[in-house]
């Protein structure tokens, strides 16, 4: 990836909300090379896409945790997830090598919504749970630092 794509990348995750017009600025190209180079990370799939950051205190979901899980019959089939997917309280599902299988990020409004949440977990998906509640969040939603190497090489 070019430098110029990057400090664009870094940009946007910074402030998705960036005008062409401010990125250009920031980048010293015009406004149109900037929204050709966008258009073209989107296509590639380097930005996947725009979304909001939301203040879960505000909207009644102060309480964060993280719930590890992990078959009870590991000769099951591998499909928690799915089995999971419709539970709206889980904001992100990790796939994880060691003791667990998968770590899901939780939040909920209560402890007695975790606790009833941890119930519907266990029910679906048929799995055990250990759960860890977030105290606080000094940080959260960083922009990432694309070093030239890591653009040059995507995984991907």
């Amino acid at each position: 990836m070019e430098e110029i794509d990057r400090r664009i990348v870094t940009l946007l995750a910074k402030d998705g909300r960036m005008s062409f017009t401010d990125l250009a600025r920031e980048t010293g190209l015009s406004v149109s090379a900037v929204h050709q180079r966008v258009r073209r990370l989107e296509k590639r799939g380097v930005v996947r896409g725009y979304t909001a950051v939301i203040d879960h205190d505000a909207i009644g979901l102060p309480l964060t945790a993280f719930v590890s899980i992990k078959p009870i019959d590991p000769a099951a089939p591998d499909d928690a997830p799915d089995r999971l997917a419709h539970l709206s309280a889980i904001e992100a599902c990790h796939s994880v090598a060691g003791d667990e299988s998968y770590i899901l990020k939780v939040r909920v409004a209560s402890p007695v919504a975790l606790e009833d949440l941890l119930q519907q977990i266990r029910a679906a998906a048929n799995v055990s749970t250990r759960t860890t509640v977030v105290l606080s969040t000094p940080y959260e939603h960083r922009a990432p630092e694309i070093a030239a190497e890591a653009a040059d090489h995507p995984t991907a």
